[in-house]
């Protein structure tokens, strides 16, 4: 899915600005014609542009300082001019003072289209460069959904449904569910799958820069505005807007994001042209809005526009199945990433691991698979290396009635560890002879290494 981009076109030439705006609207772009360099700049007052073409020779006009002009009040602004075969060497010039390219008339509508899609392939590159910025600050992502839960099931089922239309989602779930997850999902099999996917961390930007995040800035609009700045929602233009915890935000900026979503506009900070932009949104929560609604934290308005499509994320407590298969997925990433020689891992442990209620539910459980794999000491992890990686284990056993096989396995590991891993002065200890620890560390899979 291509998106449609916001083209000026300037020319005295009625036929002219006729065949370039049946030209490019034909490929769905939003086309404002103006016949002169004057009406052009008050367009530019009111409106911003993705692209301008600028006729060179207009009546009364040097199309030279409509360019200064333009220029002057908006260094990002992209030109092309559009000059006769006796002014190339006007149009180079123009070039200097800051035109992105020039087209000589007569030309066709494959010529047009041509140096128009360069212009916005450079413009697409741009956004993406800042885009890759941003993700590079974030860890990379799988976007497979592991599951065999009938729980995730239906909500892959309802991902499925939900993908191909433009409709905006609200997922709802507990912290660590996997909301980001299935955000990045439906993006990539929707058609805006070639458009960038951009997130937005309402949990942790404070107010005062939150607008700024969103919307962007001119030079100078606030202290420290030391250049202009595109808003995620121009950076994601055609593409996926995603806001990651959505109740966070103020009313002040619920009432300019509600404004947004409904116009398909924005302006950025010190700045009063509109921009038109066409994002898909989806929003996650892991509180209630209904209830944060009759608090009057929330605006009604704004929920209702993003709560088209509602999918509720299951606890890892409620897909208890799936576990295993997250362990499993875990491990061989987390292996892959510190180089170490590791199988999997034993029964005693996996179930250990499941029995867990999981608060901070998938998040928590891949947490604790890349501290074992660090503190892993043999090709299996093993129930002490829960104990060892200060992980779990301890709650699960402090909320669970143990077999007196378990609790006799647990106190020969904390024996070995209290021996530095001397089996002889372990068994002594213990009360018995190196033979049966030997047994016994076998029995219990408990690691010849235990210190």
């Amino acid at each position: 899915m291509e998106p449609s981009y916001n083209i000026l076109v300037v020319d005295d030439d009625a036929f002219l600005r006729d065949a370039c705006n049946q030209a490019l609207s034909r490929h769905g772009h939003s086309v404002t014609l103006a016949k002169s360099g004057s009406e052009s700049l008050e367009l530019l007052e009111r409106w911003s542009f993705d692209l301008i073409l600028l006729d060179l020779k207009m009546p009364d006009e040097d199309g030279l300082t409509i360019l200064a002009t333009v220029k002057e009040r908006d260094p990002e602004a992209v030109v092309v001019i559009i000059t006769g075969y006796g002014t190339i060497e006007t149009a180079v010039q123009a070039i200097k003072l800051g035109a992105f390219d020039f087209i000589a008339k007569p030309f066709t509508p494959d010529e047009l289209l041509e140096i128009v899609n360069r212009v916005l392939r450079n413009r697409k590159l741009t956004i993406e460069n800042l885009y890759l910025k941003q993700r590079l600050k974030e860890e990379t992502q799988d976007t497979d959904i592991i599951s065999k839960s009938a729980a995730m099931d239906k909500v892959k089922e309802m991902v499925a449904m939900v993908a191909p239309t433009d409709s905006t989602v609200l997922l709802q779930g507990e912290s660590g569910t996997g909301k980001g997850l299935v955000a990045h999902k439906i993006h990539e099999v929707s058609p805006r799958h070639g458009q960038p996917f951009m997130s937005v961390d309402c949990g942790v930007l404070v107010r005062t820069l939150f607008e700024s995040e969103l919307f962007g800035h001119v030079k100078g609009a606030f202290t420290g505005a030391d250049s202009s700045q595109h808003g995620k929602f121009e950076m994601a233009h055609g593409g996926t807007l995603f806001f990651d915890e959505i109740s966070n935000i103020s009313l002040e900026i619920q009432a300019k994001l509600l404004k947004a979503v409904e116009e398909k506009r924005i302006s950025k900070i010190g700045d009063h042209k509109v921009i038109k932009v066409d994002v898909r949104i989806i929003s996650a929560t892991n509180r209630n809005l209904q209830r944060a609604l009759g608090d009057g934290l929330f605006r009604e308005d704004l929920f209702f526009r993003l709560n088209v499509v509602s999918i509720q994320l299951p606890s890892l407590r409620e897909r208890k199945d799936d576990i295993p298969l997250l362990v499993d997925h875990f491990l061989n990433r987390f292996t892959r990433k510190q180089g170490k020689p590791i199988e999997g891992i034993s029964e005693n442990a996996m179930k250990a691991l499941t029995a867990y209620s999981w608060p901070g539910n998938v998040r928590e459980l891949e947490n604790t698979v890349e501290r074992l794999v660090v503190f892993a000491r043999d090709k299996m992890i093993a129930t002490q290396d829960l104990v060892y990686s200060n992980t779990v284990l301890s709650s699960v056993l402090s909320r669970e009635p143990l077999r007196l096989e378990e609790m006799e396995r647990l106190h020969i590991i904390k024996v070995l560890q209290r021996a530095e891993g001397n089996k002889t002065q372990a068994a002594l200890l213990l009360g018995i002879d190196r033979k049966t620890l030997r047994t016994k560390m076998k029995k219990y899979e408990i690691l010849s290494a235990a210190a």
